[in-house]
């Protein structure tokens, strides 16, 4: 019962349970027999304005992460977010993201929310 952030064009691993990949776009220069997600779960992913707005700026990250978690508490995120947390009640689940920075990307606002279901 755990989940993980992983990026894109890190090595995927038999320990990571389910894959599933959160981004709106998929990552560039990644096929899909190398990136092995078991989902793809776009409508999760921050609004295109949001990403957009927040540009992977460290400065506006308090802000994005203020912002993207009211994103996910609506539909039809919200309900991507009760799935994947019915997931990693019974296993482990790694989300998968293309973004440089896991650590203030949306992947670890997911696994934040996943958490606190928990």
């Amino acid at each position: 019962m755990s989940v993980q952030v992983k990026r894109a064009y890190d090595e995927p691993s038999s320990k990571d349970g389910y894959r599933v990949l959160v981004d709106r776009l998929w990552p560039r220069g990644i096929s899909k027999e190398k990136l092995k997600v078991d989902d793809w779960m776009k409508e999760i992913a921050p609004s295109s304005e949001l990403r957009k707005w927040y540009g992977h700026e460290p400065e506006k990250w308090p802000e994005f992460r203020k912002r993207y978690r009211s994103e996910l508490s609506k539909p039809p995120a919200s309900d991507l977010l009760d799935q994947l947390v019915k997931r990693a009640r019974k296993g482990k689940v790694t989300l998968v993201i293309g973004a440089k920075d896991a650590e203030r990307a949306n992947g670890a606002v997911i696994a934040e929310m996943i958490q606190e279901k928990l």
